[in-house]
């Protein structure tokens, strides 16, 4: 779903171009050992659709409904897509939300690398020229917890300008114990937002909304032909805005 435009485009150029499809064992998802392990044959409608990625990590069927159209998430794979790096995509974002673990096997043999250390710029990750990722493992939350993504993009199926995923945890007094939170869109890779320092431990609250939008409206963003510094930065604040707020209340809060 990407790489045919690409060649198309001479935006890249390939000596050699390998099917992977006939390789067993690389289309399964399962949960091992606290993460959601996605082989790298798994298409984007399977794992959106899938009942034990709902149970565990529910954020990612909301987030792959705004992937491109049924069609293509028919044919597109999650691990293909975060190993392209787009910087507006939403699966990359997911994986920085879950803090994943890139499964890589080479002529060296099989190493895990960690998303931030396999992210390193626009569409360029840290893989050797003869290494496959062969899964990538999302480190899911067992507890129960709110989540939300929402994105801004000029017509839906098409790349966000900027998005974000978050997903919080109150304890038994109702405050915030634990919350992450990322953007898309913004930068070269994913953009994880430091939201637990002004949010743990405080009960939720407009002002603890606020505080947590100030931080998502600093993000250095980029600026390109969709939309300058400023109107990434404001879309920032927005989104995180509905999103923090969506996912405070499916958590069971009350603002």
């Amino acid at each position: 779903q990407t790489l045919m435009p690409m060649l198309a485009m001479r935006y890249v150029y390939v000596d050699h171009l390998v099917d992977l499809n006939e390789i067993p064992g690389l289309d399964q998802i399962t949960l091992h050992d606290g993460h959601l392990c996605i082989g790298a044959l798994v298409r984007q409608r399977d794992l959106e659709l899938s009942a034990l990625a709902r149970e565990h990590a529910p954020i990612i069927a909301e987030a792959l409904a705004l992937v491109g159209h049924v069609q293509t998430r028919n044919r597109g794979t999650f691990v293909g897509s975060v190993c392209n790096l787009d910087p507006a995509s939403e699966q990359p974002a997911l994986a920085s939300l879950f803090d994943a673990t890139v499964v890589v096997l080479g002529s060296a043999g099989e190493r895990t690398i960690a998303f931030d250390d396999f992210a390193l710029g626009f569409m360029t990750t840290s893989l050797a020229p003869d290494e496959i990722v062969t899964e990538i493992r999302l480190r899911v939350w067992n507890r129960p917890h709110g989540f939300a993504f929402e994105e801004f993009a000029r017509r839906h199926g098409d790349f966000a300008i900027v998005g974000t995923g978050l997903m919080v945890g109150l304890d038994a007094r109702g405050s915030v114990d634990r919350v992450a939170a990322v953007l898309c869109g913004v930068g070269g890779v994913p953009v994880r937002l430091a939201l637990e320092a002004v949010m743990k431990g405080r009960r939720p609250s407009d002002a603890l909304v606020r505080d947590a939008v100030e931080i998502a409206g600093q993000v250095d963003a980029i600026a390109d032909t969709s939309a300058k510094t400023a109107y990434r930065q404001h879309l920032a604040r927005t989104l995180v805005d509905r999103a923090l707020r969506r996912a405070l209340a499916g958590a069971g809060a009350s603002l």
